[in-house]
This record gives C-alpha cells, sequence and structure tokens, in this order.
C-alpha cells in the first residue's frame, strides 16, 4: 500500500443504528403479541464515574429500543455475598429478562462468583462460564457482546474469513479470549497474542485479520500491519485513542474501524437484540 492510500472505514455506528431498530421492532411486537415488553436489569457497584455514564447511557438505549430498563445500584463497600444475593434475586424475578453486571466491581469483590449469579438464559452479556463454553463448542447461547459485535462487522463489510489467519491482541475472558473462538468457529486460524508475547510485531505482520483487545493506547504500530489485512480496533482509552496507531494502519489496512465509532457502538447494540431475544425464549415465544 502506498502513502496515498487510505482503508476503507467500518462504519459501527451505522450499523448498531440498524440492528437497534430491529430489535426496537421486535420488542414492540413481543409486547403486542404478549403484553410483555423485553427488560433488561443493570447492576452498577459504587459511583466510578466512567461506570455511571456506561449504565446511563446504556438505559438509555433500551428505554430508545422499547427495552424495559431496571436500575439496580449498590454501595462501593457491597460484598460479594450482597451482590451474588442481588443478582441471584433478578435471576429469579419473572419479570427481568436480562441481566447487565456493570464491571470492574471492586477489588474486594469476587467478580467471577458474581457473573456466576447470573442465569445462563439472562446472561445477555455473554459473561457466565456458560456462555463462554457455549461459544467455545459452539453451541446456542448468548455471545460476549464485543466479540458478538465483531463478527456482525465483519459481516456488514463481506470478509471471507474461511481459511484467514487472524491476530488477537489480549486475552480477556469477556473479549480476546471469546472472539478468538468465535472467529475459530468461522473456520479462522487464529494467534492469541498479548502485552507480554515476544516478537509481536513479527507475528502481527502475518495477520489477514487484526483484533487489538489489549487495552494500551497505540500499542500496534501501523507498519506492522499486513499490507491488505483488516484492522478491528476493540481499544478505547483516554482521548479517544484506540490500540491500533490508526493515522499509520489506515495506509495499510483495506478495512479498519475507526475509535470511536467502530467496535463500541455494536456492542450496545447487540446487547439490546440479545435483551429481546431472551425475551422471546422466556415468554415461549420467537421473535420474529
Amino acid at each position: 500500500m502506498t502513502d496515498t492510500h487510505q482503508a476503507r472505514l467500518m462504519d459501527g455506528t451505522a450499523l448498531a443504528r440498524r440492528i437497534t431498530e430491529t430489535s426496537a421492532a421486535s420488542a414492540a411486537d413481543l409486547l403486542r403479541r404478549t403484553g410483555t415488553a423485553p427488560c433488561l436489569a443493570t447492576v452498577l457497584v459504587g459511583e466510578d464515574p466512567a461506570s455511571v455514564t456506561y449504565v446511563r447511557m446504556k438505559r438509555a438505549r433500551c428505554e430508545r429500543a422499547g427495552i424495559v430498563s431496571r436500575h439496580v445500584a449498590l454501595p462501593a463497600s457491597v460484598s460479594t455475598a450482597g451482590l451474588v444475593e442481588a443478582i441471584g434475586a433478578l435471576s429469579e424475578d419473572p419479570a427481568v429478562h436480562g441481566i447487565l453486571l456493570q464491571h470492574p466491581v471492586g477489588g474486594h469483590i469476587d467478580e467471577r462468583a458474581a457473573f456466576e449469579a447470573i442465569a445462563p438464559e439472562k446472561d445477555v452479556d455473554g459473561v457466565t462460564m456458560h456462555s463462554f463454553a457455549a461459544m467455545g463448542f459452539g453451541l446456542p447461547g448468548f455471545v460476549s457482546c464485543t466479540p458478538g459485535g465483531i463478527l456482525r462487522l465483519l459481516d456488514e463489510y463481506g470478509v471471507d474469513l474461511t481459511g484467514k489467519h487472524a491476530v488477537v491482541v489480549g486475552r480477556s475472558p469477556i473479549l480476546g479470549k471469546p472472539v478468538g473462538m468465535l472467529l475459530l468457529g468461522r473456520d479462522v486460524t487464529v494467534t492469541y497474542c498479548h502485552s507480554r508475547t515476544v516478537g509481536l510485531s513479527s507475528i502481527v505482520r502475518q495477520a489477514d485479520v487484526l483484533v487489538a483487545a489489549v487495552g494500551r493506547p497505540r500499542f500496534i504500530a501501523g507498519a506492522d500491519i499486513r499490507p491488505g489485512a483488516v484492522v478491528v480496533d476493540a481499544g478505547y482509552n483516554p482521548g479517544n485513542v484506540g490500540d491500533v496507531d490508526f493515522e499509520t494502519a489506515r495506509h495499510r489496512a483495506s478495512l479498519i474501524t475507526p475509535v470511536p465509532g467502530g467496535v463500541g457502538p455494536m456492542t450496545i447494540a447487540v446487547l439490546l437484540a440479545q435483551t429481546v431475544e431472551a425475551a422471546a425464549r422466556q415468554l415461549r415465544t420467537v421473535a420474529p
């Protein structure tokens, strides 16, 4: 690629809007047929400004899509047992169809125990071990929202994944690991890397598809992008900066996600879609 070449941007905002419109129509139809609207419960521990903002944004998107939003605010001092009890009550409440635990929850809390208190059929954020196993085995279940959004974005832009080599930089249980499994299920050869990978640059240069999810600003140099590669930047760092050096990478990639406006909007769109799907399943009906 030449310096004058510029990659085509993958517009997550536009695709997310269409997914949300479809979810809103399905939610309205479900309400008409059953008399019940889908309900997503959000659980927030403490008052971390970023988390408060994220939850507020998700609740607003829910309401615009015709999804009832129930909010459970817990003090930062809540114990693991107290959090598990609150989530367990939501899991047993038939009026709640999906549960979202905003994380992080504080170092004194066993976050995994809290996630596991979410009933699998209400795990619309795809954070439980049940959902992780379903993604790994290719079984029915809810995908982690950001990885699910990434796959939808790749499909939207007609990326042929079969037989391709994907390099995933990041290993979190709700992003790096599951996106690799979802790609593997699409006949992709997957290499996992992380911040401590030796010789990372040489591995990145082999990628037909690069998924950056390490959480470090401009961690991946544009010069390391293989010419013509598809670059998905799932990082979001202070200053609206991703994990890839966008300005140099865009001159080598064929497709690239901007930050913001790429992966981020897709995460919430998938959350809403899976909440409507969860409601349809629990109400023993089928969403159109």
